[in-house]
């Protein structure tokens, strides 16, 4: 049977509009919605916590500098560090999100290139830096954003769809999907795989948080996000095409070697962190 039959063919506009010459893509969007959502659950978790409200008020620019700062760097420097270091345009490219023309000029391309590790990192650092100003407890914030982080990664994924990017290896499943401005083959939709599994992990964070945050220890819901996305991470990596030609010949590709540093330190945070002051209580 032809599997061509029984996949889905995929190739949607990645720019939505334009508008007076910038081009509004469909990335960009569900980035937004995605912080969006996370910005309401947030909100709420200050509220129900009763926070100063004034202490919620710049944890949006703290957390959507420190995304997407360290999502920029995290994929120049993992991936394609010769690119962006060797050259004064390199460097440019790397901070701004435009492309210089071989014939000269520059053009606005927006950020072509996030990592999801380096955004969590530059998350974690902007936290820290937010807890020193507003003299909030780093563990609470932590946790308190992690509550949100799947249904932000869930869209995040469905821009990388909608981009047709990171892509899955080909496969005859008749779910797959043929990424036309990649190839005709049928591949595995592995965007479309993490967005169903963080979403799951959303409700799974919602119903813990409704019914045992207090019951949970302090650094729970953290590690619970670090443990669950990356170990989903690491696995659905052998499905997915290797982002750079250098990971073919590697036993474990980029993405999953970094995975394994937030799945330790997720399950410290899950099982270990704070115990003893639990049981006290």
């Amino acid at each position: 049977m032809n599997t061509l039959l029984l996949s889905i063919n995929w190739n949607p506009n990645p720019e939505l509009f334009n508008l007076f010459g910038i081009s509004i893509r469909y990335y960009g969007l569900l980035w937004a919605v995605g912080i969006f959502f996370a910005y309401i659950i947030v909100h709420y978790q200050f509220r129900d916590k009763k926070i100063d409200e004034k202490k919620f008020d710049p944890l949006f620019f703290y957390c959507f500098f420190g995304i997407l700062i360290g999502a920029r760097l995290g994929h120049c420097l993992f991936y394609d560090p010769g690119q962006y270091l060797t050259s004064g345009k390199g460097f440019v490219e790397m901070l701004l999100p435009i492309k210089f023309l071989a014939g000269g000029g520059w053009k606005f391309t927006g950020y072509e290139g996030l990592a999801s590790h380096g955004g969590t990192l530059g998350l974690m650092i902007a936290l820290w830096l937010y807890c020193r100003k507003t003299k909030l407890h780093y563990m609470d914030v932590v946790d308190m954003i992690a509550v949100a982080t799947p249904i932000t990664a869930c869209f995040i994924r469905l821009a990388n769809l909608m981009n047709s990017e990171i892509i899955g290896n080909p496969t005859d499943v008749p779910w797959a999907f043929v990424f036309e401005r990649v190839d005709m083959l049928p591949r595995h939709p592995g965007q479309l795989y993490e967005a169903i599994a963080y979403l799951i992990l959303f409700f799974i964070m919602i119903y813990l948080y409704k019914n045992y945050s207090k019951k949970l220890h302090r650094g729970f819901f953290f590690g619970l996000c670090l443990a669950y996305i990356f170990t989903f991470r690491f696995f659905i990596e052998f499905v997915k095409q290797n982002q750079e030609a250098f990971e073919d010949n590697m036993m474990f590709n980029m993405g999953q070697w970094l995975s394994v540093p937030f799945i330790i330190i997720g399950f410290y945070f899950m099982f270990f962190y704070d115990r003893k002051k639990v049981a006290k209580k």
